[in-house]
């Protein structure tokens, strides 16, 4: 491989990774994507490849959507809640996207409601900005039916997404949180959510979490002081940055065991996020040293 088809790769590399994250919810599983795109750009006859970013974007997403049926069916026999698997964004804030929107847990939760060709065609428009010519060609899909696609599903990822707060008054409630969680003051923690406040915990089985989330104000209280004594004593708390939110990674005995963050709108926290699945924390933990690709990189094997 000469170098020019190389760097035209390492180039569009977060971009292929941005698409494949956003349609599969999965860091490890866009990896792989990616690292099958890679491969077939290696084998493909690039000379005839008149426009090599849309190649590989047609590559990437057509093998996202595979993965993603799969795993769809693989997800029906998770164990409890499950949640996107979380990278820190703080490095490469908007992990290839040009619009970081659709990088949200909570919004990355919403997008598996559509069918893989669906969030095929919102990603593509929404958060990397793709002509709709460019996505029905990708699809095999005319134009008509491609915008109809991204408008029902547009209309209906805002009807149930919240008005985010800023950043700041983020941190603010998580920080707040923290202290009411770790202290057990029940009545704190209730002013603190939303009426509908949802926690979900990620474990896939693993012993002391919960196999489904918790719903209202009151019973979240409850349920986050009554785990607290046997959570809390001996850990350590690191702020990280998940996907564009702050968020907070527990650690004990210098071994990540929960990753949490939340999603909060003025109404209050309407959405704890707890990763306490042993692999997405380490998954996150690897994603906080991703490299950074360059033209420097030599060719074969993973790029």
């Amino acid at each position: 491989m000469n170098a020019e088809s190389l760097g035209v790769f390492c180039e569009l590399r977060p971009r292929l990774f941005g698409i494949a994250y956003r349609m599969l919810g999965s860091a490890a599983e866009a990896e792989d994507v990616v690292q099958e795109v890679w491969l077939r750009w290696q084998d493909a006859d690039r000379e005839s490849v008149e426009d090599p970013p849309a190649f590989l974007a047609v590559v990437t997403t057509r093998l996202a959507i595979n993965v993603a049926q799969s795993a769809r069916v693989r997800r029906e026999s998770y164990i409890g809640p499950w949640l996107p698997e979380p990278v820190d964004t703080s490095v490469d804030p908007t992990v290839g996207a040009e619009r970081g929107e659709a990088l949200e847990l909570a919004f990355l939760l919403l997008l598996e409601r559509l069918n893989p060709t669906e969030r095929a065609a919102y990603v593509l428009r929404e958060a990397f900005d793709y002509p709709y010519r460019e996505i029905a060609e990708i699809l095999r899909l005319s134009v008509v039916n491609v915008r109809q696609i991204v408008t029902r599903a547009r209309r209906r990822l805002t009807a149930e997404r919240r008005e985010p707060i800023d950043r700041l008054a983020h941190r603010r409630l998580l920080t707040t949180f923290l202290d009411a969680a770790r202290t057990g003051n029940v009545g704190a923690l209730e002013k603190l959510f939303a009426a509908d406040v949802v926690s979900s915990s990620d474990g896939d089985g693993l012993r002391g979490s919960a196999k489904f989330p918790v719903l209202g104000a009151a019973r979240v209280a409850r349920f986050v002081v009554a785990f607290g004594p046997r959570f809390w004593p001996g850990t350590t708390l690191t702020w990280v940055e998940v996907n564009g939110h702050p968020g907070v990674l527990v650690s004990r005995d210098g071994d990540g065991i929960a990753l949490l963050t939340v999603e909060a709108s003025t109404a209050g926290i309407h959405h704890l996020l707890w990763i306490l699945n042993p692999a997405k924390i380490a998954a996150f933990e690897r994603s906080r040293g991703r490299p950074v690709l360059s033209a420097d990189t030599e060719g074969g094997g993973r790029p």
